[in-house]
C-alpha cells in the first residue's frame, strides 16, 4: 500500500476544492479519505505506480489547490514521504529506492499544521534536526536533486 498526501493552499478549503468538482471528486471515490494534517487530504492506493497514476489524473486540481503532494510507500520508508517528484522518478527506474534518503525537505508539525520546511541532507542515516522554530514534531519528505537544488 502507498499513500497519497495533498496539502492544500492556506487560502483554500482544500477537501472542499476536490470533492466539489465531479471528476476530482469520481477520481476519489474509491478511497477512504482522512486528513493526516491540516488542510490535507490522504487516500490509500494498492502501490508507489497507482499513487502516482492518481495524481496525474488529478493533476489539473493539483495545479490550482495543491502546494505539495507526497507519497509514502512502506517498500521505501515507513516513516519518511516521498515528494511527488522523486516519486515519479522511482516509478519510471529514474532512480533507485535505495538512492532516495540523502536529499531532504523536513517540515515542522505544530497543532496539526505543517510549517516552514528545511532543506537538509542527510549525513549517513541521521535526520539533522529541524530549527527554524519549536515545533511538536516533524516530518520528513525525500527530494529529487532538483528540488533541493
Amino acid at each position: 500500500m502507498a499513500r497519497v498526501c495533498f496539502v492544500g493552499d492556506t487560502d483554500l478549503n482544500l477537501g472542499y476544492e476536490l470533492l466539489s468538482r465531479e471528476t476530482s471528486r469520481e477520481a476519489l471515490s474509491t478511497y477512504d479519505i482522512e486528513e493526516p494534517f491540516d488542510n490535507s487530504l490522504a487516500v490509500d492506493t494498492v502501490s508507489l505506480g497507482a499513487a502516482v497514476s492518481l495524481c496525474n489524473d488529478l493533476d489539473w486540481y493539483l495545479r490550482r489547490f495543491v502546494t505539495e503532494a507526497f507519497v509514502r510507500d512502506p517498500s521505501i520508508s515507513s516513516t519518511e514521504w516521498l515528494s511527488l517528484d522523486l516519486a515519479t522518478a522511482i516509478r519510471e527506474t529514474d532512480v533507485r529506492p535505495e538512492e532516495s534518503d540523502q536529499l531532504l525537505k523536513i517540515y515542522g508539525l505544530s497543532d496539526g499544521t505543517l510549517v516552514e520546511p528545511m532543506y537538509a541532507a542527510r549525513r549517513g542515516t541521521e535526520i539533522p534536526p529541524y530549527d527554524l522554530r519549536d515545533v511538536d514534531e516533524t516530518v520528513v519528505v525525500r527530494v529529487s536533486e532538483t528540488e533541493f537544488a
